[in-house]
């Protein structure tokens, strides 16, 4: 799918605009095609508004886009680079899960749009699913954790 046809799509759906302080506004600088994403099901598609290096003590902030039903960003997880991330979830519904370590799957949740989850620590994993007949759209915050 061409970048424009994922940005049409979801433009049916949220109006994706940065506006940043002083400056003019923005839409999508970037689209990233993951397939497959962490050895997930499907095609993901990350969504850029911020350049590398533009947030402080940020990774990304950045949309993540599940297209179709199935769709998934595989299980990953963010301790050993010190990260902890957030999905908010924007549009759509998804099976969200978590494991310790790289067989326990402590719990999965149906989410839907408002639900924001963390992850953080070392050998601590999540993925999520589209489960829905729409896109999945998330807003997903990667930040560094502190240094102590």
């Amino acid at each position: 799918m061409e970048h424009q046809e994922v940005l049409d799509i979801v433009s049916k759906y949220i109006d994706i605009n940065l506006t940043a302080f002083a400056k003019p506004q923005r839409g999508v600088i970037h689209i990233e095609k993951r397939d497959p994403m962490y050895g997930g099901n499907g095609v993901v598609y990350m969504l850029s508004l911020f350049e590398k290096g533009e947030l402080v003590n940020n990774r990304i902030a950045t949309y993540m886009i599940l297209l179709n039903k199935n769709d998934e960003a595989g299980f990953h997880e963010h301790g050993t680079k010190k990260e902890q991330e957030l999905y908010i979830i924007v549009h759509g519904e998804g099976e969200y899960a978590e494991r310790i370590g790289e067989h326990n799957i402590t719990r999965s949740l149906n989410l839907k749009k408002g639900n924001i989850t963390s992850v953080q620590g070392l050998d601590n994993y999540h993925s999520i699913r589209n489960t829905g007949d729409e896109p999945l759209i998330i807003f997903v915050v990667t930040t560094y954790e502190a240094s102590k």
